[in-house]
This record gives structure tokens, sequence and C-alpha cells, in this order.
């Protein structure tokens, strides 16, 4: 059996572009935004502040949860939501690795 693309990368490189990839549609950085501003919520509440399909938002939670970007827990009949802080320590991480890189090269390039 031949090898996946991904098999060419390292552990870190491909967990990173999981979660870069999950942040990849307005609808999940407007999901996080809400998160952040109310720091937990229920899955309907998400569905009356974005306005989009309760379907849609499932999915989308879906999604960054498998990422690692959020976390829930089940509450009654209702799933609360919050921000998972490991996911975004390793954007950080990644995001301020590049900043500090630019900031000593300072040179023109292309």
């Amino acid at each position: 059996m031949g090898a996946t693309k991904t098999d060419f990368y390292t552990d870190n490189q491909n967990e990173l572009a999981i979660l870069i990839k999950a942040l990849g549609h307005p609808a999940r950085i407007a999901i996080i935004e809400y998160l952040l501003k109310v720091d937990t919520c229920i899955c309907g509440d998400i569905v009356n502040e974005l306005s989009l399909a309760q379907p849609t938002i499932s999915q989308h939670l879906k999604e960054l949860k498998n990422a690692g970007l959020i976390k829930g827990s089940v509450e009654g009949n209702a799933i609360c939501y919050c921000v998972d802080e490991k996911g975004f320590e390793k954007i950080k991480s990644f995001f301020q690795n590049v900043t500090e890189h630019i900031e000593k090269k300072k040179t023109d390039c292309c």
C-alpha cells in the first residue's frame, strides 16, 4: 500500500494543518468569536446568533471539535461548547514563531 500525502510531513505539521483548515470557513470563525464572547453556550444559542440552519451549525461545530479547537459537554439534552485552549496554543506558537522570524529577518525578499 502506498504512502498518503500526510506521511511526508511531521505529526506537528499535520496537526497544525488540521487546526488551521478548521478555521478556514467564516462561519467557524464566527462560532469561535461567539464562544469567546459568551465563554460557554448551548448549540441553540449559536443558531440564534449566526442565523444559519441548525444542521449547518452542527456540522461546523463537529469540524471544530474534531480539529481540537472546541470541546463540548452534555448537559441534559443539550451540548455546551467552549474553546479548547490547547488547540489555540499550538496555533499561537506557530504564528509566534513565524512573526519572530519575520521581525529578525527584516530584509527585502522577492
